[in-house]
């Protein structure tokens, strides 16, 4: 290596350990390596302007440089921190709901089971084990040290190469899918809007569905079967930047429609007839004289029902109408990635089955984007957290119609499944091409695969690429791989062999109380210097050692500028800028500016640049710099704006999972309380001063249990959404009032009462068990005859007010 190599390799040292990363020259020489070998491998087939786009990608690597907020402190920097941390905690909540959302799923079929009396002991403790919280004292599961770096070997080998992550989503059964995508989607990828793992995990997508085409002989059932591919699709919809989509796109439409509390648009003939028949005995006080049909097309042509069905159907698609122009004008809210795994359907299709029409194509794209992504958010909004309240039935009619609809049309049928359907085919016609074309815009997104080259280099050398796993998450992984590791890697001498080889078999699943989340940090175990880089980068790419020092003084003097505003003035006076960071009383400022006084003398010693006009090719390129940082500045602001909306609905999600969890824990509290038995006697004592004989449950002398009664005004009790309904006359509901007391676990005395008298107006006897079927079954309202309170709200009050305050003890 010459002399003047020498000088430009500690010259590189020297800036990276000014941007803040280890003073090493890997972490350029790599990205610029990368740049300029990715350039070379794209331009071969075209050698013209290869130099410019060489230059381009060399270029774009330092702006990045530039961009960093390490040592910075302006307005940028701190915008960018904050938004970096708002993203890490919007990836954290979404991990955690995900893993809420699973135990919800697996503990509603559970105590479905409770309420049934159909559970034994040992699945009533695994119910159990779904409960408990974690140990925060207890250390013990942490693996030592050399399994941490065998760990953080494997794990980032895993992250950055996603073919064997595809290859195991393939081999894994149903069941154990969704253990894998937690660990995938949140933990391996679950930084989920930091750029190198979002394409990573594309990539991943890539592959996985490159290999559903292979393997599915039918055209027709390409994605629609419930998969571990659709079922990965599905849950790539559920991270933030989906739920952003949705949120900013559907939620206004969603709440304004249910508003209209009246608006019935109902337009099954059928259930339009028994509503007709309903009302007619309400007001004849008995038999209507209408004859109910006995399908579909002869109730349709009843002039009663006709006389409904025609403008409900009018209505509704005014509303499917308004729905869809909603959605093809968010376009370019569409998340990336969202978009990507579009283009990627339409290209597998068009190369699998070249016969395809446009049509046939598009309803693929249709299937994952309204089927996976749009509709489950339109027929349950309260799930996504798009609106405050749950739908009425009328309302959820509506939007179950609406989303019908879409998917009509998206699929392009021809045929309605249903036959009240039927009507709606106009929506269809009309709109075939609209959907059409917006189908195929979703696809027109570019590629990411040159800065996932860059990024994917930039990894190799970072030193703090951290993932927060759970020992169970490791352990579950790696048994998965040891099972298919003759399919994952069936040479001895595959990278993932070694790996799984020597971290050895999986450990046993660790107590769910000790599964505490582990901050692992991965790096690679084959990393490779790259030896002699501006011999390298001269000889094969054209890119010269003066290029590279005119690309670093430029971004150095971005950096001095971002510390040193003042000095922004145009025109730009770069040995200014130098001399006044070099005589700086920061030390790092000093560094930066008696190094960039050194590059701007032999840029002019090589004839790159001219004192005497100012260096003014430098300076206009540094001025745009700045422009361009001045457009990012808002962009950030834009985003951390849009991202605090998303981050609160993720909370709301999140508390009311907790809710969930906590009224199970309260029922499996009660059922083990009443649940006595087993001895001779047939008197057990399961609780604090309650007793179990022959069935019933006693309290013990001198124990009481009793708690409440508690107060709730109508006007709280209607402000907090718990009374849904009320028939109480607006001027009397000042004097109305409810207390609820508690006479034993799992039991609820509901009183109305009247101020002024001694009696209530009405009281009833509520069981816990009584609610959680109600829930079960889908019964949204609790009629006490007066008003009807809302049973999901009523369950998180009673849980909160009367469970939280029992420490008898869940699980005792």
């Amino acid at each position: 290596m010459t002399a003047h190599t020498s000088v430009m390799t500690d010259r590189r040292s020297g800036m990276i350990q000014s941007l803040g990363y280890p003073q090493t020259s890997t972490i350029v020489s790599r990205a610029v390596a990368a740049a300029a070998a990715n350039n070379h491998h794209h331009s071969t087939s075209s050698r013209r302007g290869g130099r410019s786009s060489k230059r381009y990608s060399v270029s774009a690597f330092y702006s990045m440089a530039a961009e960093q907020d390490v040592e910075v402190e302006d307005e940028l920097a701190q915008a960018q921190r904050t938004l970096r941390d708002m993203k890490s905690k919007i990836s954290a909540q979404s991990k955690k709901n995900f893993m809420l959302e699973r135990d919800v799923r697996f503990l509603d079929s559970r105590i479905a089971l409770l309420i049934q009396n159909r559970m034994a002991l040992d699945e009533q403790n695994e119910v159990a084990s779904h409960l408990e919280e974690h140990d925060d004292d207890n250390d013990d599961h942490y693996p030592d040290d050399r399994k941490m770096q065998q760990y953080g070997n494997l794990f980032f080998l895993l992250q950055s190469e996603p073919r064997h992550i595809a290859t195991l989503c393939r081999l894994v059964s149903l069941a154990e899918i969704d253990t894998l995508l937690q660990t995938v989607m949140f933990t391996l990828y679950g930084n989920q809007y930091e750029s190198r793992e979002e394409h990573l995990l594309l990539t991943m997508f890539q592959n996985v569905l490159a290999a559903q085409f292979e393997t599915t002989a039918e055209f027709t059932s390409l994605l629609r079967a419930n998969t571990p591919v659709s079922r990965m699709m599905t849950t790539y919809t559920r991270r933030g930047p989906g739920q952003s989509y949705l949120k900013s796109v559907l939620s206004d439409k969603i709440n304004d429609l249910i508003e209209q509390k009246n608006l019935n648009l109902q337009i099954n003939p059928l259930k339009i007839q028994e509503e007709i028949i309903e009302r007619a005995e309400m007001e004849n006080g008995g038999e209507s004289g209408i004859v109910k049909s006995v399908s579909v097309e002869e109730a349709a042509a009843d002039p009663h029902v006709k006389a409904f069905l025609e403008p409900r159907l009018r209505t509704l698609i005014d509303l499917a109408n308004s729905f869809l122009t909603t959605i093809i004008n968010s376009l370019d809210q569409v998340p990336y990635g969202i978009r990507w795994i579009c283009k990627q359907i339409r290209s597998l299709t068009k190369r699998k089955y070249p016969d395809a029409s446009e049509y046939a194509i598009s309803s693929l794209i249709g299937g994952f984007f309204f089927l996976r992504f749009v509709n489950p958010a339109i027929v349950t909004p309260q799930a996504y957290m798009l609106v405050d309240g749950n739908p009425s039935n009328h309302a959820r009619t509506t939007l179950t119609l609406i989303a019908k609809m879409l998917q009509n049309l998206a699929n392009k049928p021809t045929y309605a499944k249903e036959v009240y359907m039927i009507p709606t085919n106009p929506f269809v016609e009309n709109n075939k091409i609209r959907i059409n074309k917006f189908l195929n815009d979703l696809c027109e997104v570019g590629d990411f695969y040159e800065s996932l080259e860059m990024d994917q280099y930039m990894a190799l050398s970072k030193k703090d690429i951290m993932i927060s796993i759970t020992p169970n998450e490791i352990y579950n992984t790696q048994a998965l791989l040891q099972q298919h590791i003759d399919i994952l890697a069936a040479k001895e001498t595959d990278h993932l062999r070694i790996l799984v080889t020597e971290v050895g078999p999986a450990p046993p699943q660790v107590p769910r109380k000790d599964n505490k989340p582990i901050e692992l940090p991965l790096f690679s175990r084959w990393e490779m210097p790259i030896q002699d880089l501006t011999t390298t980068l001269m000889s094969e790419n054209n890119i010269t050692q003066n290029d590279i020092l005119y690309m670093e003084a430029k971004a150095i003097f971005v950096q001095l500028i971002r510390s040193l505003p003042y000095l922004a003035r145009k025109p730009l006076n770069l040995q200014r800028i130098a001399e006044t960071a070099g005589t700086a009383n920061d030390a790092q400022l000093v560094r930066k500016g008696i190094k960039v006084k050194e590059m701007l003398r032999e840029l002019e010693e090589a004839g790159v640049t001219d004192r005497r006009d100012g260096y003014q090719l430098l300076v206009e390129e540094i001025t745009q710099e700045m422009q361009h940082l001045g457009d990012l500045k808002l962009k950030v602001m834009e985003e951390m704006y849009s991202l605090e909306s998303v981050y609160q609905t993720i909370q709301d999600h999140n508390n009311y999972l907790k809710s969930q969890l906590e009224s199970y824990k309260a029922y499996l509290q009660n059922v083990r309380i009443q649940s006595g038995g087993g001895d001779k006697s047939n008197k057990k004592q399961v609780g604090i001063g309650v007793q179990v004989a022959e069935g019933k449950v006693k309290q013990k002398p001198g124990k009481i249990h009793m708690q409440g009664p508690v107060k709730y005004t109508h006007q709280q009790l209607e402000r907090e959404g718990i009374i849904a309904e009320t028939e109480v006359p607006e001027y009397r509901r000042s004097n109305i009032f409810l207390t609820i007391s508690s006479p034993i676990p799992g039991t609820f005395i509901i009183s109305l009462h009247y101020k002024g008298r001694d009696k209530p107006i009405l009281e009833i006897d509520l069981k816990l068990d009584d609610l959680l079927e109600k829930q079960q079954d889908g019964v949204k309202l609790l009629d006490l005859e007066y008003i009807k309170l809302d049973v999901s709200k009523t369950l998180q009050l009673l849980t909160k007010t009367f469970m939280a305050k029992n420490k008898t003890g869940f699980f005792s």
